[in-house]
């Protein structure tokens, strides 16, 4: 409605002077921007006191009359304004050191008042300083006391023309009172239904001054679930959006194959997260549309196997399949296991990265090219023109988070139509980020361990254990196990990061003088970190000290102690990453996190939430509680819309059903013609000027 456009100057008691200040220090320029600005707080001003019940430091509210008013001003002309205040049950001195001159003329004996403030004592009597007043007669009072009082975010520039957060109940409540009635509904009746909300026109009057906190709840429901339904509506635009415009070639076959690997070859039985996965899949491939799916699985919890047998069935209906790793140590590690898993079957793999000798290379990508490679695993070296596929089915890509946007669609247009999507990821997401950030993408979590797998012991040690660590550790060394030791990368400083290399490193050959030491750190050459990891991975050293963090999915089954030194400085999710290092076979493997002495509370948190649990998805879920969204992800910037009220950790809830009734709506009325939906259709299109550009998501 073009009412909620109209310039914020012209609404009684702003004028030119506050919607200037208003535009530049709250982002508010028109009637909508005022309607959706949301207090900060609520203050319960509706139980009123008396003076007799008292209590010191206590904030109260009292009704009653000022019955004496004395200015005094000292020698450099500073006034004080004493008050004595009574309501027939006692009386409370009231004193101000400021704004006297316009108290002086405001402070009127004999009229009833409610003043707000906190009892403190003085001289053996209670008095209050700088209470708030409101004349219960005069008009305005009404959002200001003997209710649930709302407090609004300020600034010092906004509180200078008036605009403190009385000054703003005072302009919101002039807002409703003039155009309040105009409020119309921006969600489908069945919605509403079915959720039992509140209308819009309720909860923001509600938000603003709340008949009771019971309705204030309400408010916050409604709204918190408007903000996650437009959204997730425009998420799932956008997967209507993608998938009427990327075909992919379907996978009707599940031949030969896929039946003689499952039946005959398959080195382990499937758990049932992944054999639920493959239905997923197997539905998606069944399509002429790209699927397109994010696959989360624990570290050790099977989704190579998973990608392989997706691959299976591409070969089955004749296509290709590629895999793209992040680093060449991870490409190598996914070259080998698939091409254990496929030469049984007679198929062929090939491997493309950036490091290989001319000739090698020239056969690899004649193998891809000509279409003799059923699979071919690599590096970001696969979007390289010189790379060519006879045809692509299927693309996986490992630790997707990785990769940018723009190299991934490279990778689709290897092929025509595009290839089959899957990407794989081994940091968990929590279910509700996944459903926001990913929205648009299928989700699929292997939530569930091989049989057979030990859960790593975790332990958290001061430094005053040290010598009982270091013993530890020589008790598995003796049993021909390795060890990492990882210290935490500090970025303003590669020297100080260098320092702490060598001196670790200096002193673990000191206390395990039999045993090789290996390094990595952030002054190395990338060939001599190459040359450093596959030491350990073959077992010619003992302890890998590092700086760096070993990276996601390195695979030394022998290694089974991963000490993390100053733990404290590290994330939740790098913590839980760096002990999936170690437990990647049967043996108990262990995890000591060391701290120094002095631990903030949110540290302690991370640490003990690592000693208690080993699922990622847990983990994962009290991390994003601790850091919120933006932070979580890496970054303020973080591809998310900030929402004001919803609480992407908190409400699960709201968020869950947001989605079920958004994605519901547009599957049955992608183009919102149904009556119903006209105004949820025109609130739509204004969220999508301001939000749209999320729809360029990773």
């Amino acid at each position: 409605m073009q009412i909620w456009q109209k310039d914020i100057t012209y609404l009684k008691k702003v004028g030119p002077q506050r919607s200037k200040a208003l535009a530049s220090e709250a982002g508010i320029r028109v009637y909508r921007d005022l309607l959706y600005y949301y207090p900060r707080k609520y203050v319960d001003r509706s139980q009123v006191s008396r003076v007799r019940d008292l209590v010191e430091d206590h904030y109260a509210t009292l009704v009653g009359k000022i019955t004496q008013v004395t200015v005094t001003k000292n020698k450099q002309g500073r006034g004080r304004l004493l008050a004595s205040f009574s309501d027939g049950t006692g009386i409370i001195e009231l004193n101000w050191f400021s704004g006297v001159s316009w108290l002086e003329k405001y402070i009127r004996k004999g009229e009833e008042i409610a003043l707000f403030g906190k009892a403190t004592r003085f001289n053996h009597r209670l008095q209050m300083s700088h209470p708030e007043i409101d004349y219960l007669h005069e008009e305005g009072r009404a959002q200001n006391t003997l209710q649930i009082v709302p407090f609004y975010p300020s600034t010092d520039k906004l509180s200078r023309v008036g605009l403190d957060s009385k000054g703003f109940r005072n302009v919101v409540f002039q807002l409703l009172e003039e155009v309040g009635e105009l409020i119309e509904e921006n969600l489908p009746p069945e919605v509403i239904r079915s959720e039992r909300l509140i209308s819009h026109k309720e909860a923001l009057y509600n938000i603003h001054f709340p008949s009771s906190f019971a309705a204030l709840q309400a408010a916050r429901r409604r709204l918190k679930f408007e903000e996650f339904f437009f959204f997730q509506l425009l998420l799932a635009q956008k997967r209507g959006t993608q998938r009427a415009r990327n075909r992919a070639n379907p996978f009707p076959e599940i031949g030969h194959y896929f039946n003689t690997y499952f039946d005959k070859h398959i080195p382990f039985e499937l758990t049932d997260a992944q054999k639920r996965v493959l239905k997923e899949i197997r539905r998606d491939l069944w399509l002429p549309v790209q699927m397109n799916r994010l696959i989360q699985g624990d570290v050790g919890s099977g989704k190579t196997m998973v990608a392989f047998m997706c691959m299976l069935m591409a070969k089955d209906n004749g296509f290709q399949s590629c895999l793209m790793a992040p680093t060449e140590i991870l490409a190598e590690q996914h070259y080998k296991k698939m091409k254990q898993y496929a030469d049984p079957l007679g198929l062929k793999v090939a491997m493309i990265v950036g490091g290989q000798r001319k000739k090698v290379r020239t056969a690899m990508l004649e193998m891809a090219a000509s279409g003799e490679a059923d699979i071919t695993v690599g590096t970001h070296a696969l979007i390289e023109d010189t790379v060519k596929f006879a045809r692509l089915g299927l693309s996986v890509v490992d630790e997707q988070h990785k990769f940018g946007v723009e190299q991934r669609a490279r990778l689709w247009q290897k092929a025509q139509p595009y290839p089959h999507n899957m990407v794989m990821t081994a940091t968990p997401i929590p279910r509700t980020l996944a459903m926001t950030l990913y929205g648009d993408i299928d989700v699929s979590v292997i939530d569930e361990l091989p049989p057979g797998r030990v859960p790593i012991k975790t332990a958290w040690r001061g430094e005053s254990k040290r010598l009982e660590v270091f013993g530890f550790i020589r008790r598995e060394l003796e049993k021909g196990k390795q060890a990492y030791v990882v210290y935490p990368l500090v970025e303003e400083s590669e020297k100080l990061d260098y320092l702490a290399a060598i001196q670790g490193k200096e002193i673990m050959e000191k206390y395990f003088k039999n045993y090789r030491v290996g390094l990595v750190h952030g002054r190395m050459k990338a060939e001599d970190k190459e040359v450093e990891m596959q030491m350990f991975v073959q077992n010619k050293s003992h302890i890998l000290v590092s700086t760096t963090v070993i990276e996601v999915g390195v695979d030394v089954p022998n290694a089974t102690i991963m000490v993390i030194e100053n733990a404290e400085k590290f994330g939740l999710s790098q913590l839980h990453q760096l002990r999936g290092r170690v437990g990647r076979n049967a043996d108990q493997s262990y995890c000591i996190l060391m701290s120094g002495k002095k631990v903030s509370k949110e540290g302690k948190a991370r640490l003990q939430a690592m000693v208690e649990s080993t699922d990622g998805f847990k983990i994962a879920e009290i991390d994003l509680k601790l850091r919120g969204p933006g932070d979580f992800l890496g970054t303020r910037q973080s591809g998310l819309p900030e929402f004001q009220l919803a609480n992407i950790a908190e409400d699960q809830d709201i968020l869950q059903a947001a989605r079920d009734a958004a994605f519901q709506i547009y599957e049955s009325d992608a183009l919102f013609q149904k009556p119903e939906h006209r105004r949820m259709s025109l609130f739509f299109e204004s969220y999508l000027k301001a939000y749209g550009r999320f729809t360029n998501m990773a």
